[in-house]
């Protein structure tokens, strides 16, 4: 059996700083604590993602056991699972029905919305915005767009929140036998959804071509790590099946190459992202090229 082992220690060690941060460290400072789970948090979605494409085992199911419990607590892995394989069909990127990690809507609904939804989603497409008020209103357009497919009768949206809460519970039991409160770990929780909502700011934009729909983000510091090299983010919709470790020398050893695939739909680091787009939306919210109806 095929085990990448760079993964699987990755894993490991980052269970094992949970354990730090639920055990040890809130004797020192409950801040201390939160801050810490943060990026523990993120970096384990960034582990159900290289799960999701195959990684650490040949055989997926022993890598979903290891990363079924969601320590973010609000997206149910087998959803996580579902939407994001949906999402990697390119010729669909952006379209705000059929790419379920979209950020655009439909110029049609967005006319229609109250001028305060439209105000705050606005908001939403700053980066801070993003990161402040992202993983509140995507949770919410995320569980009510779940619970309307279980109202209509989808069995496999229900059976993966039905899984999903023991997960839960095994979690929030680790919580309470830990020194942490809880009201803490919810905290944590809602920090690493919005490091990671720095990842999925600018990953897709509007292009007519599939192919210049995905940034390139050439990164190299410690968000690029939380986030598994998934800054790549070309390289990994080009070769889903190759792991985190591998894709800056692919990448950076066929530089130009990429670059011309994505037509330049680039940025030198994270750093970059945050002077320009801190305050500042780089999209509109409704999709710019949707057709009319």
């Amino acid at each position: 059996m095929r085990v990448e082992w760079p993964t699987f220690a990755l894993i490991c060690a980052t269970y094992a700083a949970l354990l730090v941060c639920l055990f040890l460290l809130p004797g020192l400072s409950i801040a201390l604590a939160i801050l810490a789970l943060i990026p523990v948090i993120a970096l384990q979605a960034s582990l159900q993602h290289e799960v999701i494409h195959g990684h650490p085992f040949s055989e997926r199911k022993l890598g979903e056991a290891l990363v079924f419990p969601s320590l973010n607590l609000a997206i149910p892995y087998l959803r996580f699972r579902d939407t994001h394989l949906e999402h990697h069909m390119d010729a669909t990127l952006t379209d705000p029905y059929e790419d379920p990690e979209s950020n655009y809507l439909d110029p049609a609904v967005w006319s229609r919305l109250p001028r305060w939804v439209q105000r705050l989603l606005t908001a939403n497409n700053t980066l801070l915005g993003r990161m402040a008020l992202g993983p509140a209103i995507g949770q919410v357009a995320f569980m009510a767009g779940d619970w309307r497919a279980i109202v209509a009768g989808d069995r496999c949206v229900l059976r993966a929140w039905v899984w999903h809460l023991p997960a839960v519970v095994l979690i929030v039991a680790l919580v309470i036998a830990s020194p942490l409160p809880v009201w803490a770990y919810i905290v944590a929780c809602y920090g690493g959804l919005s490091l990671l909502k720095i990842r999925t700011f600018l990953e897709h934009q509007a292009h007519e071509r599939a192919r210049g729909r995905t940034v390139i983000i050439e990164d190299r510091g410690p968000l690029a790590f939380l986030f598994l090299n998934n800054n790549l983010h070309v390289v990994h919709h080009m070769h889903p099946k190759l792991p985190w470790y591998r894709l800056p020398r692919i990448y950076f050893n066929n530089r130009e190459a990429y670059l011309s695939r994505n037509a330049g739909y680039s940025y030198r680091s994270y750093a970059e992202i945050f002077r320009r787009h801190l305050l500042r939306a780089k999209d509109p919210v409704p999709h710019p090229l949707y057709p009319p109806h």
